[in-house]
């Protein structure tokens, strides 16, 4: 407790009650105690509010960037946190966005969003349903028949003189196989990997849903975020990137259905086996740009060499006519139209989405290269010619 305290007189002023029983308070406190005894008046009775501290001090300086890094690094650890959560975020959103020319199209037909919203889904559903449906039998069939061949591939494995054992040997496939599988606690590990991608599933399809719904909304509240002054031209930016995304995720799993399709058709004909199984296979990894096709063709075709080298060699030669027509054909008719992104710009996009994010990286990257070159011509460009 301190020594004196102020007590108010009938002028406003305070009195300073008590003596300080410390010598050394007669210094520097007894002088600041009769000052602030001086500035207490009535209409402020503990005085004003000193001056502000000097922003330009050291001091100050130093403490704000220590708190800038710090705030800094805890929001890089969130997102690092996060980050299996946001990618699903991010990819749901790219998936509403790509879904969201169909129902635009349906609501101009004079339907109510939510009816529009609910065809949408409802057909999609019912498309995938009904693939599973017709393909699940023939799935299970072929994978039992894998699974009975299996002892006589390790035993061609093992036989130095063929051409499985000669692969094996230069890349050592049934050790790396061995140690994947070994032991209960790889099956066990591989269990709980299917539970969580199914969990992601689901979490991903709930996502994909709301923001389809909600989508005005959305788009709006992006738009409320830009200055009044420079909204106009941000919606029209916006939207053309919209269109270019969904252009694009249209665009693609029509070409991949298209793959998948045309394979089946290949490998029926000349009776490769589990054609069905690489069929689908070949369009799933077809999603997946300029390397998807690659890694689809190299799998095709080596099942190929167990029917016979001609086959294998007529499939890979399927395989690159099947390429040149995609790549010259397909993709500039179905997608180039909204989506215009030069090969060397569709390379690089898809590694740097793939180091990044991995397979979901690879799927977004050429149309958020296709948003940044848009930003680049209609934003970047103009004020570094008008420089």
């Amino acid at each position: 407790m301190p020594a004196s305290s102020p007590e108010s007189t009938a002028d406003g002023h305070h009195e300073l009650i008590g003596q300080p029983h410390d010598e050394d308070l007669e210094g520097p406190v007894a002088e600041a105690e009769a000052e602030a005894a001086e500035i207490s008046d009535s209409d402020k009775p503990l005085g004003s509010i000193g001056k502000r501290f000097d922003r330009k001090s050291p001091f100050f300086i130093g403490m704000a960037a220590a708190a800038g890094v710090a705030v800094t690094y805890g929001l890089v650890l969130m997102l690092a946190g996060l980050r299996e959560v946001l990618i699903l975020i991010g990819l749901a959103l790219f998936i509403a966005i790509g879904l969201e020319p169909l129902v635009s199209w349906l609501v101009g037909r004079r339907l109510p969003r939510w009816a529009a919203v609910t065809v949408v889904f409802v057909a999609a559903f019912g498309a995938i349903g009904g693939f599973l449906t017709a393909a699940i039998p023939v799935l299970v069939e072929q994978t039992t028949q894998l699974v009975a061949k299996v002892p006589d591939y390790l035993r061609q494995a093992q036989d130095h003189s063929s051409w499985l054992g000669q692969l094996n040997d230069r890349f050592h496939l049934q050790q790396a196989i061995e140690k994947s599988l070994s032991g209960g606690s790889g099956l066990f590990d591989a269990g709980l990997a299917v539970f969580g991608v199914l969990t992601n599933l689901l979490v991903l399809i709930v996502l994909t849903i709301y923001f389809v719904a909600a989508m005005p909304r959305i788009r709006a509240g992006l738009y409320r975020l830009v200055p009044h002054s420079r909204r106009p031209r941000a919606i029209l930016i916006g939207d053309e990137i919209s269109a270019k995304v969904g252009g694009y995720v249209l665009g693609n799993l029509v070409i991949s259905v298209i793959a998948g399709v045309l394979t089946l058709i290949w490998l029926l004909i000349f009776g490769v086996p589990y054609a069905v199984l690489l069929a689908i296979t070949v369009a799933v990894l077809d999603l997946i740009p300029v390397v998807g096709s690659v890694i689809g063709g190299i799998l095709v075709s080596l099942v190929a060499l167990t029917v016979s080298l001609p086959v294998c060699l007529a499939t890979i030669g399927f395989v690159l006519v099947y390429r040149f027509a995609e790549d010259y054909l397909l993709v500039p008719r179905i997608i180039g139209t909204a989506v215009k992104v030069p090969a060397l710009v569709t390379i690089v996009a898809v590694l740097v989405g793939g180091a990044l994010l991995g397979v979901i990286g690879a799927l977004v990257a050429i149309p958020i290269a296709a948003a940044v070159l848009l930003l680049v011509e209609e934003i970047l460009y103009p004020r570094l010619d008008g420089a």
